[in-house]
């Protein structure tokens, strides 16, 4: 009770009303800025469930932007996209109503915050910035400009998960919830070593690279550029982002009153990646605590759910994750439920390539909600707002392994408890400047 009275009090981050505008026709013109895997996934999912006239795609690779070409005009004939390589001559030449951003996070605030100026909706895949004053210029622009952003946080719009929360969690089955254990044991890090190279002609490494570090160029970055700070934060700012949210939404907890973290680099040291190996991140609340752990290395402690949240309850213990839920009470058998799949709905869900079959039907709910929220005025499910508070609160405990010490953000202030503000914001790479 006394960590609900508190959110029920917290200040929110921006209290700006999202501006009034008339109902009117969905929006149809369609632009995806970051055309590599998760992008075409984002915007194919949206194809199977709107409408839509898709006027211009973007990537700086242009073996990468051709594919996303090929794939659109072969699942909606007739599909006629621009292409282009600069994402601000899209926003300018094509003006779409929605963009969806699938790039790496170190592009993620500037091309929102553009999209946004340029008057469009956006679907911002997570996390919402790669520093919380980003994070902050992203959501205040949103604001601002009356414009809907649903964050790809999309375990919120996942069928199993809304009944394990409508069913379990908020029906009281597991009483009183005081702990949270949140974990990733997947060998994703890169762990390899390479030369330097030219950088191909089909490809510009210096826009990629954008307001990031230019690091000497090893070959192309794509689906490994999670693995350097440089463009990113690491398997927390990655997969920590997902399951702490999902912790978050389920339990309606906002902005956590303290994050520590500890971690390094302890096994695989001899790799380029620069991101930790392992690492320990705890997020307190008042009478709860959640509690992040990693290893890209080893073997997972329950093979059955090596990415996932479990919830410990006086009554029950909630494990979740992706594919499934176990809910197991005290006292009682196990109820476990499996994900939904819709390959009869959709049979090209099962021949295309590289898809997450299992979270396409969250991610078509996801883009639904998406489009009701732009249609009716209100919120998303996972509003830029709550898109901020789980993605600042996991770059923070980054930093504070960084610093070494515990860090608490005063949202209502915008700024640290007692730290420096600077650790709030990474340096610009010239000519790029800060939104």
């Amino acid at each position: 009770m006394k960590r609900r009275a508190f959110l029920q009090t917290a200040p929110a981050l921006f209290t700006l009303p999202l501006a009034a505008r008339p109902v009117a026709a969905a929006p149809r013109r369609v632009a995806l800025i970051g055309c590599g895997w998760y992008g075409k996934s984002d915007l194919m999912r949206l194809l199977q469930v709107a409408d839509v006239e898709v006027v211009g795609l973007c990537d700086v690779d242009r073996h990468m932007l051709e594919g996303a070409d090929a794939l659109l005009r072969k699942r909606k004939p007739g599909a006629a996209p621009r292409l282009f390589g600069d994402y601000r001559e899209l926003l300018r030449d094509v003006q779409p109503e929605i963009v969806l951003i699938g790039t790496p996070d170190h592009w993620h605030a500037l091309t929102a915050i553009a999209a946004i100026e340029a008057g469009a909706h956006v679907y911002l895949q997570k996390p919402v910035g790669v520093d919380v004053r980003e994070c902050e210029a992203v959501l205040d622009a949103a604001r601002y400009h009356g414009r809907v952003v649903q964050v790809g946080l999309q375990r919120r719009s996942t069928p199993h998960l809304v009944q394990a929360k409508r069913d379990i969690v908020d029906a009281g089955k597991l009483g009183t919830v005081a702990h949270v254990e949140l974990c990733c044991y997947y060998p994703m890090r890169d762990t390899a070593v390479r030369e330097m190279e030219e950088v191909p002609t089909f490809f510009d490494y210096d826009r990629w690279t954008g307001p990031a570090p230019l690091l000497p160029y090893r070959g192309l970055p794509h689906r490994r550029w999670r693995s350097f700070w440089a463009y990113g934060n690491g398997i927390v700012g990655d997969m920590c982002v997902h399951m702490f949210d999902m912790a978050r939404w389920m339990l309606d907890l906002g902005w956590p009153l303290e994050v520590s973290s500890t971690g390094g680099i302890y096994v695989q040291t001899e790799a380029d990646a620069t991101i930790t190996d392992t690492q320990h991140v705890v997020f307190e609340y008042d009478g709860l605590s959640c509690v992040w752990q990693h290893r890209s290395w080893g073997k997972a402690p329950d093979p059955e759910f090596p990415w996932a949240m479990t919830l410990y309850g006086d009554r029950g213990t909630l494990q979740a994750d992706p594919y499934k839920y176990v809910f197991t009470p005290h006292g009682g058998e196990p109820v476990r439920v499996e994900a939904v799949y819709e390959r009869e709905a959709f049979p090209e869900d099962v021949t295309e390539e590289g898809i997450e079959i299992h979270a396409a039907p969250a991610t078509r709910a996801h883009m639904k909600d998406f489009l009701d929220a732009i249609a009716t005025g209100r919120r998303p499910i996972a509003d830029i707002e709550e898109g901020v508070i789980s993605s600042a609160a996991c770059i923070l405990g980054n930093v504070s392994m960084l610093t070494g010490g515990p860090l608490s953000y005063a949202p209502e202030a915008r700024s640290l408890r007692g730290g420096d503000p600077t650790l709030l914001a990474r340096p610009y790479r010239g000519p790029y400047q800060r939104p």
